[in-house]
């Protein structure tokens, strides 16, 4: 065999221990991903106020429903910070949602990427991790969603279509007048946005 050769073999075996390295980084950061979301969600569920625990009158409005605009208020664990917390039956998914959108958060948790659930226009973003969004493609029509505030305010949707969007289509994300809350994440392929709407209903779906 030629020098050529040789070089021609080394250099593709390198592209196969690089690739293996990168698969292997990918799974143990998709684990410690769901780790970290997992723990932020116990410990959020357990921080975040009932409103039955806090003895006020019976006739109180809260604040979010006498000014939408109010802030949503947030809990720190862990030196981050959250707003609540996302239910979605179907696929046995419970994920906490950071307040504020990074490619760092996000290694985290479902991040609030505009929006608030106050105000009915809150879009929310995750990876594609399996413990993150990545079983959000098997959602249907109809399926029910739940968002829970820090102070325990529950919000109820249902899913009301699936799309997927180019990754420039910011716009069509953010400022869809039609759905109260939409969650989205990257394809498999990476090259387009899976993105749940959802409507605000009144009450639980049964």
């Amino acid at each position: 065999m030629n020098k050529r050769g040789f070089v021609c073999i080394g250099a593709g075996l390198l592209l196969l221990l690089a690739a293996a390295g990168l698969t292997g980084y990918n799974i143990v950061d998709e684990r410690r991903a769901g780790e970290n979301a997992e723990r932020a969600y116990e410990l959020l569920s357990l921080q975040a106020l009932k409103p039955g625990e806090l003895d006020l009158p019976e006739d109180i409005v809260p604040a979010h429903e006498v000014n939408p605009e109010v802030e949503m208020r947030v809990i720190e664990i862990d030196g981050h910070y959250y707003n609540g917390f996302i239910s979605i039956p179907s696929i046995e998914l419970n994920l906490p949602v950071m307040s504020e959108w990074s490619y760092p958060n996000m290694k985290i948790a479902p991040c609030r990427y505009w929006g608030s659930v106050y105000l009915d226009n809150m879009v929310i973003c995750a990876h594609n991790y399996v413990n993150h969004f990545g079983r959000m493609g098997n959602v249907a029509v109809g399926d029910p969603v739940t968002f829970t505030d820090v102070d325990g305010n529950v919000f109820h949707y249902t899913v009301s279509e699936l799309i997927q969007l180019n990754p420039n289509q910011t716009w069509n994300m953010v400022k869809g007048e039609d759905w109260d809350l939409t969650l989205f994440t990257c394809t498999t392929s990476g090259r387009q946005r899976l993105t749940v709407r959802c409507v605000r209903v009144e009450d639980a779906p049964t």
